[in-house]
């Protein structure tokens, strides 16, 4: 029902998008804005991983480098059946993470020195996990064709702005009319679908990450750590790029924080909530995934500098 009810929003996302290439140049412009749509989609397909890491400076870790943030990425791997991705460090104070790539063999992870400072193995392999689910249900390539098309849209609908309606929409006023109302609703309209997307997508990663490692718990407790750090810790990169803000496990932005229709992310609690629940169900508490141990005398900590954090 999720796939159906995403594969239903992007559609509206792109009838959007066409219908502010009607409003700039009618039935010839809504085709023009279609092949755009779809060339647009091209591009993020292939490229949308690196575009992303390289908006946050993301640096690339192998088993040397990060031994021991990079061997727990790969047993949660092995745990969810998916191939190895690419693992990556962004060098920010504010705890986050995020997963990007077309497909689970083009994947990649990405957590901030932040999130390896001040949260625990334990709180961290969740996180992965939760990352992990996000690839496995390549909901890494949808949110990515959903930001680029909102994007698009906002685009598009300041050029109707700046040239107005065409002379075919001009009969009735609806050159006029029309112009500032797609203005004004599309880039709306584009947010609510892509917000809606996220959010439909983070409580599926939650649920299926909890149950790759095996503790519904310490996801929970992460999101906790994260969410109040997130209000505190600017996260200056994510300020720039906002359209990438709903690719992170908690909004990375200051502002809005309910569960409502504008919000990129549901509300922390309500994940939290079912979690918990998830948890009983599962009667755990405290077992599941066990981070593979480094040896003590390892001076690297799991992002390859010289400081260990809370748990290396």
């Amino acid at each position: 029902m999720n796939h159906l009810r995403t594969a239903i929003l992007l559609a509206g996302m792109t009838a959007l998008f066409m219908a502010v290439g009607y409003v700039i140049g009618g039935s010839g412009g809504m085709a023009i804005a279609f092949a755009v749509a779809l060339a647009m989609n091209a591009f993020s397909y292939w490229n949308s991983g690196s575009m992303v890491l390289s908006m946050y400076g993301a640096r690339e870790v192998d088993a040397r480098s990060a031994p021991e943030f990079y061997g727990m990425v790969q047993q949660l791997a092995q745990r969810a059946n998916l191939p190895m991705p690419r693992v990556y460090i962004i060098d920010n104070p504010q705890p986050n993470a995020f997963a990007t790539g077309r497909n689970p063999q083009n994947a990649a992870v990405a957590a901030s020195t932040g999130l390896l400072d001040t949260l625990t193995r334990e709180e961290v392999a969740g996180v992965m996990a939760h990352e992990l689910a996000h690839v496995k249900n390549y909901d890494t390539l949808t949110m990515t064709v959903t930001a680029t098309l909102a994007g698009a849209i906002g685009m598009l609908a300041n050029f109707a702005f700046l040239f107005g309606g065409n002379r075919d929409n001009n009969n009735g006023g609806f050159g006029v009319i029309g112009t500032i109302a797609i203005m004004i609703l599309a880039p709306i309209g584009a947010m609510i679908v892509q917000m809606a997307i996220s959010r439909s997508r983070e409580y599926v990663a939650d649920r299926e990450g909890a149950e790759i490692c095996g503790e519904p718990m310490w996801l929970a407790s992460a999101l906790a750590k994260i969410a109040g750090s997130a209000q505190r810790i600017p996260n200056n990169a994510a300020e720039h790029n906002p359209a990438t803000a709903h690719m992170f496990i908690i909004n990375p932005l200051s502002g809005e924080r309910m569960d409502n229709l504008f919000s990129t992310h549901p509300d922390t609690g309500n994940r939290i909530a079912a979690l918990q629940q998830l948890a009983t169900s599962m009667g755990r508490s405290g077992g599941g995934f066990a981070p593979r141990p480094q040896p003590a005398e390892r001076a690297a900590g799991p992002w390859g500098g010289t400081r260990r954090g809370p748990w290396g």
